[in-house]
């Protein structure tokens, strides 16, 4: 037994002694040993470069791709560089573990997850003088009192007071989240796939050929990437992304498959029920009942409106949306919480340490639990960070918005935990994020209490509190399902984490103030019109006018669709596992009515993958099935690298492909 356990320690933790009568829980390095200089240095790097990018990306298209695999990847090829550069002048230089690694790319995420959930293209923005003036003076609702200019000092205060709720608020749920409801979080299992295949240089035959997968598929992948940016155009429609698989009229539908590799990786290595719930979502709202509710234009709603319209088909999609959202997520907030206290009540709340089997699959996942629980972070400590932050917040934060009350504040800070609950939940089903559906219910609901003096600006700042909060929560649980699969402290993580989001809040700012000093931020002929700010500021307009504004029927959509999710879970925790297993799960379901139906086809076509090779070889799809998802997802995710690049330089892919009816149709 002591020997299969070190060949198991050898396998995961290649750089680490391990004694043959010892566990691997007392070999293990402390938690402060992760956390280098080094590290540190290279994330403060790379975090202002990922920032730059992300507000380039925002402000111009309002669309930031996740950033996570490159960061890994560009943290490992520094810190080499940095290594063979000391030998060779002959410094002694320490071992670069894949710890390290995990470490360097959770601090750099955290750092530039605040230029993404920082507003600077959204909700900040929509405060300034210019989106004001572009919505028009006349406007009803459009206040000049409601105006805030960017500026450098109060945008980093902001950051500072807000920016930790998210962490504090679902650090303790790390077990429930990663190890008893088993969520994959894709992006996050394939960076640590792809962290693993860097520092692998010895293993068994199984972890050299997943590596080998790993790479033939990240390849295949990043080349696919580049071929179909050369046929992107500069236009929305342009490109294989847009390919009517299906035909036209479903391809007006959004169903079509959009060719991304990436997706159909995560469809590989996501559960069979959530790929099926995200497509029986698209057949449901995309396919019938959005078709439904737009026949009624005109009269359920106005008919002139765009799409995205609180007051059109926009608030049909928000009220859908969020009502299985919380309702999902509601459930299992309280399920969670009446398990919690039922254990403390019977005295077996303590995590306990895992019992090895016989089996190597099983010994290195109860190795990786038995890591990943031994270094606790206490409920109280993570529990009274909140409160601080909270408390602090609701202090500052009324001095920098004077309309943002400071009882407002605090009721911001307790919706903010549940729908962080929310978005890593629904983050590690689908790994697809939905900050801005959150962000447009907070507006909503916080303009709406305050009313018309100063609503505006409250309903903006109040979504900043939750936004950033859901944004930090979800890449808090998507880090830790990465050092989980790499075997890293989550102590360590977790101080990454608050480490790179502090220099967040003073980097984001700064490198947004480049942008804001240098270019016509805002103008909508320019090169960053930031095109979600007048959006947001509509929002908050509507917000103060009422949820009397919003189109007929939504509110009793709404209240029926989150009764609805709330009969499912019940229904999936009350039948036996032959029925469950067919009971969908409605935040899944959700994510179709603002993603489009395109998205549940990739999935789709990625478990129809899977179902087969499992079918035709049950062994090889087990044991290569995530290294090809990974190399799938890592492929398309490296090559977000250069094409920022090349549209940071304004450099047009040079063909267009469009498809569209025959003349004869």
């Amino acid at each position: 037994m002591a020997n299969e356990s070190t060949a198991v320690a050898d396998t995961l933790l290649p750089l680490i002694p391990v004694s043959p009568n010892l566990k691997i829980s007392e070999s293990y390095p402390q938690w402060k040993d992760q956390i280098t200089f080094r590290g540190l240095a290279v994330s403060a790097l790379l975090g202002t470069v990922f920032c730059i990018l992300v507000h380039r990306l925002s402000l111009a298209t309002g669309m930031v791709p996740t950033l996570n695999i490159a960061a890994a990847l560009l943290g490992f090829f520094i810190i080499k560089l940095w290594t063979v550069i000391l030998t060779k002048f002959g410094f002694s230089s320490a071992p670069f573990t894949r710890q390290e690694n995990t470490i360097i790319q959770t601090c750099i995420v955290a750092c530039y997850g605040l230029a993404t959930s920082g507003g600077f293209g959204t909700y900040l923005l929509a405060m300034d003088e210019r989106i004001y003036q572009l919505i028009g003076v006349g406007y009803s609702g459009n206040r000049p009192e409601d105006v805030k200019n960017p500026g450098l000092g109060w945008m980093i205060g902001f950051l500072f007071v807000v920016s930790f709720l998210g962490i504090f608020s679902l650090v303790a749920l790390r077990k429930v989240m990663i190890i008893d409801y088993k969520l994959t979080y894709p992006s996050g299992t394939a960076t640590a796939m792809l962290i693993n295949s860097f520092h692998t240089s010895t293993g068994s035959q199984l972890a050299e050929k997943q590596v080998s997968f790993l790479g033939r598929y990240l390849t295949l992948s990043f080349c696919w990437s580049c071929f179909k940016w050369f046929f992107s155009g500069f236009e929305d429609t342009c490109g294989f992304d847009h390919f009517p698989s299906f035909g036209l009229t479903l391809f007006d539908r959004s169903f079509y498959f959009d060719f991304s590799l990436s997706f159909v990786g995560c469809g590989l290595i996501c559960p069979r029920i959530v790929n099926c719930s995200i497509l029986l979502g698209a057949i449901i709202f995309q396919g019938i009942l959005l078709p439904f509710i737009s026949k009624y234009s005109g009269d359920w709603y106005p008919a002139d409106l765009h799409s995205g319209d609180l007051k059109g088909l926009g608030g049909y999609k928000v009220l859908l949306s969020i009502s299985l959202i919380l309702g999902d997520g509601l459930y299992n907030l309280i399920k969670i919480i009446a398990i919690t206290l039922k254990k403390i009540h019977n005295g077996t709340a303590q995590d306990d340490l895992p019992i090895y089997e016989n089996s190597k699959q099983n010994m290195e996942d109860e190795l990786r639990k038995e890591i990943f629980l031994k270094e606790k972070i206490p409920f109280w400590n993570a529990a009274g960070g909140f409160i601080i932050v909270a408390a602090v917040s609701a202090v500052t934060l009324p001095i920098i918005f004077p309309p943002l009350k400071w009882y407002v504040v605090l009721i911001s800070c307790i919706i903010a935990p549940i729908l962080a609950f929310c978005n890593s939940y629904g983050t590690g089903l689908t790994d697809m994020s939905m900050l801005s559906t959150y962000g447009k219910i907070g507006i909503f609901v916080i303009a709406s209490f305050v009313g018309s003096n100063g609503g505006v600006i409250a309903g903006l700042a109040a979504c900043g509190v939750i936004v950033t909060s859901a944004s930090t929560a979800a890449d808090l649980m998507q880090d830790l399902r990465t050092g989980y699969l790499t075997v890293s402290s989550p102590k360590a993580m977790f101080v990454s984490q608050l480490a790179g989001t502090a220099i967040g809040c003073v980097v984001a700012p700064l490198t947004f103030w480049l942008f804001w000093t240098a270019f016509d931020v805002g103008s909508p002929h320019g090169p960053y019109s930031a095109p979600y700010a007048i959006l947001f500021r509509q929002m908050a307009i509507l917000g103060i006018e009422g949820f009397s504004e919003l189109p007929k029927y939504s509110l009793c959509i709404f209240c029926s669709f989150f009764i609805l999710a709330l009969v499912m879970n019940i229904l999936r925790d009350a039948t036996p596992l032959k029925i469950f297993r067919y009971i969908p799960i409605p935040v899944a379901m959700s994510i179709p009515i603002f993603v489009g139906a395109n998205f549940a086809i990739d999935m789709f076509v990625g478990t129809l993958i899977a179902y087969f090779w499992e079918r035709r070889n049950k062994k090889d799809s087990e044991d290569y099935a995530g290294a090809v998802a990974s190399g799938l997802i890592c492929g398309d995710g490296l090559w977000t690298i250069p094409s920022a690049i090349l549209s940071i330089f304004r450099i047009n892919p040079p063909i267009c492909v469009a498809f569209r009816p025959s003349l004869g149709s």
